[in-house]
C-alpha cells in the first residue's frame, strides 16, 4: 500500500503546520493540505485543526511510492514524460487507492516529483511529470494557460473522410438516473473546441484512426464530442452504448466478454500521443519541446 503509518515523538510543543514544514521540509501550503487531508494523526484521530498544538507521540500518513516496472521514457533536468498504460489512474483517488501513475513518478524521482496534469484511467500516452517544485509551478500554469499543446490518436466508430472541427460547449451532469455519461453537449456549458483529421480507415471493420487536437481542456471533451458527431470512440463503456452496460462498467461488473461486444474493445482506444510546449528552466533558458511517441494498437 503506498500510504503508510509512521510514528514520531515531537518533545516541545509546536504549532501542527509548523511541525510538518521543519521535519518534511514542506511549503505551509502544502503542510495545511497535508493535515486537511487527515494525514496527521494524533490519540488515534485525524488532528485537523491546521494551528492545534501538538507534542508527544504522533502519526503520520506518508505516501511510499511503489513500482510495477514503468520507467521515464523521457527525463530532462527539471521534468521526465512517462507513457501511461490504459487502466492506471494518474492520481491516487484515496488513501485506499493501491497504485497509481504518482507510484512511478515518485519511486523513480522522489517526494518532490509530480504529475502536473491528469489523463483519463483508461486513455493511455504521454504524461508529462516536473521533478521539483519550482518545475510544477511552471507546467501546471502552462497547462492552465493553454500553452502546452495536446494531441491524441483514437479509433472511431465509421468512415472519417475530411478533417472537421466540433465546437459544442460541456457540461457536467447533474443526474445520472437516464444517462451514464459524464458530461453532456448544452448550451449551458462552457466552451470547448476540438479539431479532428482522419489518418486511416480500415474497411473490414468500418472503423477510423483519427487524430484529435482539443483547443480546450473540458471533462470527457474528446469523447462526448465524438459522440456528438455519431463517431463514438471504440471501447468506449459510456458514450455510446445502452444504459445498462454503463452502469456495469461503472459497477465494475461488466464482463471483458460483454464490453467486447458492446464497444469492439476492451480498452478505450484512445490515446495521447503528443506534447509541445516551450520551457523556461531556472536559470531561464528557453527551449522548445515537441515530444511524439507511439501509436494506438
Amino acid at each position: 500500500m503506498p500510504f503508510v503509518k509512521e510514528s514520531y515523538y515531537i518533545d516541545k510543543p509546536i504549532k501542527s503546520f509548523l511541525f510538518l514544514i521543519k521535519k518534511f521540509n514542506l511549503t505551509q501550503a502544502q503542510a495545511q493540505r497535508f493535515i486537511s487531508k487527515g494525514r496527521l494523526i494524533v490519540d488515534g484521530k485525524p488532528l485537523l485543526d491546521k494551528a492545534s498544538i501538538v507534542v508527544g507521540d504522533v502519526e503520520i500518513i506518508k505516501f511510499k511510492p511503489i513500482t510495477k516496472g514503468i520507467k521515464p521514457i523521457f527525463i530532462a533536468k527539471d521534468f521526465a514524460i512517462f507513457d501511461k498504460p490504459s487502466g492506471v489512474i494518474t492520481h491516487p483517488n484515496t488513501m485506499a487507492t493501491d497504485y497509481s501513475m504518482l507510484d512511478e513518478i515518485r519511486y523513480y524521482f522522489g517526494d518532490n516529483a509530480n504529475a502536473t496534469h491528469r489523463i483519463d484511467m483508461e486513455t493511455s500516452g504521454l504524461l508529462l511529470a516536473s521533478l521539483n517544485r519550482d518545475s510544477d509551478k511552471f507546467l501546471k500554469l502552462s497547462f492552465e494557460d493553454r500553452k502546452i499543446k495536446k494531441q491524441y490518436l483514437a479509433w472511431v466508430k465509421g468512415r472519417v473522410e475530411k478533417e472537421f472541427i466540433v465546437e459544442e460547449p460541456i457540461k457536467i451532469r447533474d443526474n445520472y438516473s437516464i444517462s451514464k455519461h459524464k458530461v453532456e453537449i448544452s448550451k449551458d456549458g462552457k466552451y470547448a473546441k476540438t479539431y479532428f483529421r482522419p489518418l486511416k480507415y480500415n474497411k473490414k471493420l468500418d472503423i477510423s484512426l483519427i487524430e484529435a487536437t482539443p483547443y480546450t481542456g473540458r471533462t470527457h471533451q474528446i469523447r462526448v464530442h465524438l459522440f456528438h458527431v455519431k463517431h463514438n470512440i471504440i471501447g468506449d463503456p459510456l458514450y455510446g452504448t445502452e444504459f445498462n452496460i454503463a452502469k456495469l462498467y461503472l459497477e465494475g461488473k461488466l464482463s471483458k466478454k460483454d464490453r467486447l461486444e458492446a464497444t469492439g474493445a476492451n480498452r478505450l482506444m484512445l490515446h495521447a500521443n503528443k506534447l509541445e510546449f516551450s520551457y523556461i528552466n531556472i536559470y531561464k533558458i528557453l527551449s522548445k519541446v515537441n515530444f511524439l511517441k507511439g501509436e494506438l494498437i
